[in-house]
């Protein structure tokens, strides 16, 4: 018998999480059946997502949600050799009976010299979400000019060198003067502290007077309402997150633009990443390759511990992190 650490959700985020709101239990897990797998943690991750998912699909009580690597160490299995490695949504568990169906294996020809937490970020949903959301949504061109705000987030920071990587004019907005200096560390044109300036309408007509044909929205809340009005006729939105409005305790209803949307001609799509499922593996190798000739530069935010995944998850939603936010078993 091989005893499981797992977080559950004791009750329903109100406002910001707190430590009340998780339980650390230990249970005991029965030997694998034929066609099963033992999966242990090797890195858990922490993103945005969870905060609004776990209440649109868990129950009090749940495990808490999520996606972790982990190395198979009893299979029943053949496609599953003890000693390889999966990417799983296996939630917060340092330990996990699977029959297989939702596992992802890592891909055979990973390099030894790249870390397997980067298919949690730039060579996993981070990273596609980013490369997917430019070219299935946006369109991207040579040329144009990109907005991203929390451009140093696990997404952002890949949607800015892709779109470099692209040819395009990239300006991104970040919460920490060394968020800042991070994006300019990217290649990013320009980069500004979206808490320090005087007015951000300001900050964004003197990164790119002429305008933006392009914004990887992450953010939502009062920076959409400001951002759209500096958006070029016929500009596109990839709506990919709304961090600023995940812990409120009731929903913002502010001023929006929707005549500039009209007036201009504003495309704006909201777009989750499982969309283009079929596109995964050939996007991830495209990654891995631009990684690997250095196109990509990564910084990951490791939290040491799984008895501090509230703690790596909280700090995230705070914005502590610059790059992606991984817990190391």
């Amino acid at each position: 018998m091989v005893q499981a650490k797992t977080w559950i959700l004791t009750k329903h985020f109100e406002g910001f999480p707190k430590d009340s709101n998780f339980e650390l239990k230990v249970e005991e897990l029965p030997e694998p059946k034929d066609g099963e797998v033992l999966l242990e943690a090797v890195f858990l991750s922490v993103d945005p997502y969870m905060r609004p998912f776990s209440r649109a699909r868990m129950q009090e009580g749940d495990v808490m949600i999520g996606t972790q690597v982990a190395k198979v160490i009893q299979s029943k299995n053949p496609a599953f050799p003890v000693g390889s490695h999966v990417v799983s949504r296996s939630g917060w568990r340092t330990h996990t009976v699977s029959d297989v169906k939702e596992l992802i294996p890592i891909m055979s020809d990973w390099p030894q010299d790249v870390s397997l937490s980067l298919a949690l970020g730039t060579i996993g949903m981070p990273g596609l979400t980013a490369l997917l959301g430019i070219e299935e949504v946006l369109g991207l061109q040579k040329g144009e000019t990109l907005l991203v705000n929390a451009a140093a987030g696990a997404v952002g920071s890949v949607v800015g060198q892709i779109a470099k990587i692209k040819g395009c004019k990239v300006v991104g907005s970040a919460g920490s003067d060394a968020k800042v200096a991070f994006l300019k560390e990217l290649g990013f044109d320009e980069a500004f502290n979206y808490k320090t300036v005087g007015s951000l309408e300001e900050a964004l007509k003197k990164a790119s007077p002429e305008g933006y044909d392009c914004f990887f929205e992450n953010v939502g809340g009062p920076f959409s309402s400001v951002a759209i009005p500096q958006m070029k006729n016929l500009g596109r939105i990839a709506v990919c997150g709304a961090i600023s409005t995940y812990n409120d305790t009731t929903p913002q209803t502010g001023p929006y633009p929707h005549l500039t949307m009209i007036f201009k001609q504003i495309k704006m799509e909201g777009f989750m990443v499982g969309r283009w499922a079929d596109k995964h593996p050939e996007s991830s190798k495209r990654l891995l390759g631009w990684l690997k000739e250095g196109k990509l530069k990564v910084r990951e935010h490791f939290t040491k511990g799984f008895e501090k995944m509230p703690a790596a998850f909280m700090g995230m939603l705070q914005g502590e992190n610059i790059g992606k936010a991984t817990v190391v078993v």
